[in-house]
């Protein structure tokens, strides 16, 4: 059986977020809410890492309006690669953000956010990449 080799176009005007660590890569699609875009989105997993074995990578073919503070949460040490006509213009490290709202839910079942139309919204509360519910103080998952 023969294989044949992987053909992903390039990216003219969009980006690549690279260094997803491997099996995150569908949680990003996801929270980024992707499969809303008419552009194409091309999603890779397990693709091979110098650094860290494997990896995933997400193509947008788009210059969209990215929430880096939500793949940043996901993957804190993803890259994200700003493409303009072919070349990439940027690189962006990402940090964790202070704050993250409509992300995580709530696990405490009784919290106010679980039981009224209210926002989840969770803190940073230490280097670690701790977040807990600004309501009740519950650790995220």
């Amino acid at each position: 059986m023969g294989w044949t080799s992987l053909n992903i176009d390039s990216i003219e005007n969009g980006y690549v977020i690279d260094h997803i660590p491997a099996g995150k890569g569908m949680r990003v699609y996801e929270v980024l809410k992707l499969s809303k875009l008419s552009c194409q989105v091309a999603i890779i997993t397990n693709a091979k890492s110098n650094k860290s074995g494997l990896k995933d990578i997400i193509k947008i073919n788009e210059l969209i309006d990215l929430n880096l503070d939500n793949i940043a949460f996901i993957a804190k040490d993803a890259t994200v690669n700003i493409i303009k006509d072919n070349v990439r213009v940027e690189k962006k490290k990402l940090t964790l953000p202070k704050s993250l709202t409509n992300v995580i839910k709530c696990p405490n079942p009784r919290c106010i956010c679980n039981n009224e139309s209210i926002d989840h919204v969770f803190k940073l509360t230490d280097e670690k990449g701790t977040y807990r519910c600004i309501y009740c103080e519950t650790r995220s998952k």
